[in-house]
């Protein structure tokens, strides 16, 4: 459940619970490019926020962010500086609309397309200190399965698979899920399907996808809901606002506020060690 209203707080990171709290993590990904990934991400960001939770979006795309472009926001650092040693993770945090924190991505740095496992394990000790000073990180990941994404997710507790109907975003998206239950077993795996034109539509993929899945892994994600093609989220891009405040009611709107809800997104971390601990085991 969303936490009670917390106090409002300045400076580059909020004021740190007790030290035995860590943040939820909850990985956002998807199997091909395109699928709006990054919309959803930003405005499950923002709703938990308006909901009264101090929220981490961490844009992990490779070199190809947009997060801060979604949000409005002209970040000075990013996690590329971060990989470099230049700041810290907390250093790099950037104001978001609704009281979020940005960790922007970078933007064509080749660095973060194909980091080695030494350096993650350089990035994720940074990123560790987050998880005190939140109760929700968000970790928008690069289509695909990339060394940073595996290892977020072999340390994770949930996952929410972003896809549309189209055939090729299935199939990556079921490689996905199927590459995720290797790594982490015990993963709660949600799916979203993105601007599907009616329910039917979304339904119609939805039972494919469980199809296959069940057939070839005997495992099924969960059906977290449908987003609709809506016009309003094109105008909320274009506006750098996400469409949860210039649009809330929209069915678009409507429907993240769903996506929102999802149960699994309030599993705490795993009880042995933080989130960002077990991710850099997973990189040994």
């Amino acid at each position: 459940m969303f936490l009670e209203a917390l106090r409002k707080v300045t400076g580059t990171l909020p004021s740190a619970p007790p030290a035995k709290r860590t943040a939820k993590v909850l990985n956002i990904a998807s199997g091909k490019g395109g699928t709006g990934k990054s919309v959803v991400a930003s405005n499950l960001a923002v709703l938990r926020a308006q909901a009264g939770e101090r929220v981490c979006l961490i844009d992990f795309d490779a070199g190809m962010a947009n997060a801060h472009l979604l949000l409005g926001l002209v970040p000075k650092y990013d996690l590329g500086h971060v990989l470099d040693g230049q700041v810290s993770a907390g250093f790099a945090l950037v104001d978001g609309p609704a009281g979020i924190k940005l960790l922007s991505g970078g933007v064509g740095r080749a660095a973060l397309q194909n980091p080695t496992p030494r350096e993650l394990d350089r990035l994720f000790a940074s990123l560790a200190q987050l998880e005190a000073a939140f109760d929700l990180i968000i970790v928008d990941h690069g289509a695909g399965m990339g060394v940073a994404t595996v290892a977020h997710i072999a340390a994770a507790q949930s996952l929410l698979l972003v896809t549309t109907h189209e055939v090729t975003a299935l199939s990556d998206a079921y490689a996905l899920y199927k590459h995720a239950l290797s790594v982490a077993p015990d993963l709660r795996t949600g799916v979203v399907m993105n601007r599907a034109p009616d329910e039917a539509t979304a339904r119609g993929a939805w039972e494919r996808f469980e199809g296959v899945a069940r057939r070839h892994v005997g495992r099924v994600p969960e059906y977290v809901g449908r987003i609709p093609l809506d016009e309003a989220v094109l105008r909320s891009v274009q506006a750098r606002v996400p469409v949860a405040l210039r649009e809330p009611h929209s069915t678009a709107g409507e429907s993240l506020r769903t996506v929102a809800r999802w149960d699994a997104i309030d599993m705490p971390t795993k009880a042995s060690r933080a989130f960002y601990e077990s991710a850099r085991r997973a990189l040994r």
